[in-house]
């Protein structure tokens, strides 16, 4: 029997319970829009981090104290820093900026918010993209002349200030300390270690001098907790990446068969890192998705019982009338295949709506449906039917024309 042939009867059949069929349909439908939906939600969350990792700045090295916890004494300070800013030892550098970074309580006029306090140099704005949308950023004067001078993020405006109020000019305590305000940053959103706006930026002079100890107790240095760097253009980066690497062995007077006390890290290998968890957590997300499907097929061999158990009259009468064997597992198999493949491609509807809805309500993670995740879905649902449909239609087809012509 021709393929059109099985699905011109399969069709005609699935018409006769249009009930039924919808219901069977239904949950191969639910199946393919979750796979569909949650596929999108890991592509747009991969997209996500790998936007913020872009706005983090471009051509970025990042050099931290090491993470081994033996290495008690493993520091930066401004010494490396001052090791690194050096052309000599590390060319292709087109700047710097070390940062301290502490949470601390940020008061004005009674009302109070805690937020990330960075301290670091004048150089850290352009570095990391920040533009004022009012006033201006820290400067070398205000650097060399440890000033109380404030630049705030968004969030912490928001958060403080009354809305009829101009913070630039204004004094904002840290530590009881006042600090004026000199600029406010344009707001950035939200980030993928939170809210880029949540943060108020200050002098490193000015931290260690009015705010913090940040001299190491036994070295007296002023310590850092990371070293920004950025390359002159993205093909210098592994370069600096060494020379980075070099310039602080021979700081920290590391032995060459030592392991180094820092990491120096760029941003292709935070994107790396991510990437392999949000690679599982698609996984995951598919995985879970496609237990609906196996439920949409349990449904359908369900129901192919039932057909088979219904026509089994027909069944005998093909036979009887010369059908072979596999003329009839072609039917029922092709029946069964169509019930899903139906499913699917409505499936792909709501799927898309789904994804639609969780762009519009979470914009940043732009869940977009690709066209993998249609193949695989709609595929999936097409191997799903085939496989629930086997039994029933073995079993059809295994059927003795006598018996079947029998069966009442």
């Amino acid at each position: 029997m021709q393929l059109s042939e099985n699905f011109r009867i399969a069709l005609k059949a699935l018409r006769a319970n249009k009930l039924r069929a919808s219901l069977t349909m239904l949950g191969i439908m639910i199946g393919v829009a979750a796979v569909i939906t949650l596929l999108a939600i890991g592509e747009g969350v991969t997209r996500f981090v790998a936007d913020q990792f872009i706005g983090l700045g471009t051509n970025l090295v990042f050099v931290l104290p090491s993470d081994d916890p033996d290495r008690v004494g493993a520091t930066l300070t401004m010494d490396d820093a001052a090791a690194l800013s050096d052309p000599a030892r590390v060319p292709n550098v087109a700047a710097l900026a070390p940062l301290a970074l502490r949470n601390d309580d940020v008061q004005y006029q009674g009302e109070s918010v805690r937020t990330m306090v960075r301290a670091t140099t004048p150089d850290y704005g352009p570095l990391r993209g920040y533009e004022a949308a009012r006033g201006r950023f820290i400067d070398e004067a205000d650097y060399n002349g440890r000033s109380r001078v404030a630049v705030l993020g968004a969030d912490v405006v928001e958060n403080l200030f009354p809305p009829d109020v101009d913070p630039v000019g204004t004094d904002i305590k840290i530590r009881g300390l006042n600090f004026r305000v000199v600029g406010i940053l344009e707001p950035r959103g939200g980030g993928l270690f939170g809210s880029q706006d949540d943060l108020v930026v200050i002098p490193l002079t000015t931290a260690q001098a009015r705010l913090y100890n940040l001299r190491d107790r036994q070295s007296g240095k002023v310590r850092v907790d990371v070293i920004l760097i950025q390359a002159v253009d993205s093909e210098a980066v592994g370069d600096v990446l060494i020379d980075a690497a070099n310039a602080l062995r021979q700081t920290h007077n590391i032995n060459f068969r030592d392991e180094d006390d820092f990491l120096t890290l760029t941003q292709q290998d935070f994107l790396d890192s991510f990437g392999a968890v949000t690679g599982v957590l698609t996984l995951f997300l598919g995985a879970i998705a496609s237990i609906s499907l196996l439920v949409g097929g349990i449904g359908i061999m369900n129901i192919m019982l039932v057909s088979v158990t219904e026509r089994t009259r027909e069944i005998g009468l093909r036979k009887a009338v010369g059908a072979k064997r596999r003329d009839i597992l072609g039917q029922f198999l092709t029946e069964a295949v169509a019930l899903a493949l139906l499913g699917g491609l409505l499936g792909i509807g709501l799927g898309w709506a789904g994804a639609t809805a969780v762009r519009f309500y979470v914009p940043e993670l732009d869940a977009g449906v690709t066209v993998q995740s249609i193949t695989l879905a709609v595929g999936f649902s097409a191997a799903v039917g085939l496989f629930f449909g086997i039994y029933p239609a073995t079993r059809a087809a295994a059927l003795h024309p006598i018996d079947a012509l029998r069966f009442e």
